[in-house]
């Protein structure tokens, strides 16, 4: 199978079902952030490896598991009309993400004001993955309310982008402790 298909030099692109949308439509907007998020988290992973620690190991296999319900996520942000083959987001990926935010946040002490993202790269990419959660979310929203996606109809997706986003500024915060850097509080 090529890797080009030529069927979309015209601005247009497949949803899963057949329909032929903008390739500005707002769902492929929503499904590709989502898909750049899973670069970056992908890379937070490598970033994480490269470290060969094993107070890290969990945190990658995090990255897997993320990355897989994403993958889910982006089906449904990119299914068509009257599509049907992808099934809602299970509601128990979001018991795992809220499950692991508790963990990280057991190994946190309260936060006294707000931080600023930095301290190290690791840690700078935990805020980079937040911020680009935080778009998506957005944008899954956004296509949720103007273009009838099946992600709108489907909450859990919305819900799980949403805690996503915690779960990263809180892996931000363990991985500035465990790697022994300084965390960057916001002085106004």
């Amino acid at each position: 199978m090529k890797l080009y298909t030529k069927s979309g030099d015209r601005g247009e692109t497949s949803l899963i079902g057949g329909e032929r949308v903008a390739k500005c439509d707002l769902r492929v907007e929503a499904y590709g952030t989502v898909d750049e998020l899973t670069a970056f988290i992908a890379l937070l992973g490598d970033k994480m490896n490269e470290e060969q620690s094993a107070q890290l190991a969990a945190y990658v296999e995090d990255t897997h598991r993320i990355n897989s319900v994403l993958m889910n996520v982006e089906a449904l942000l990119a299914a068509g009309e009257g599509c049907d083959k992808i099934k809602p987001l299970d509601k128990k990926y979001i018991v795992w993400i809220e499950s692991r935010i508790d963990d990280l946040q057991s190994h946190l002490k309260p936060l006294t004001s707000f931080t600023i993202p930095g301290g190290c790269s690791i840690a700078s990419l935990c805020h980079i993955c937040r911020t680009i959660c935080r778009r998506a979310e957005r944008a899954a929203l956004r296509a949720a309310a103007e273009c009838n996606c099946k992600c709108g109809a489907d909450s859990q997706a919305l819900i799980f982008l949403n805690r996503l986003s915690d779960y990263f500024y809180a892996l931000g915060r363990v991985v500035t402790n465990l790697l022994g850097c300084e965390e960057v509080e916001w002085r106004p």
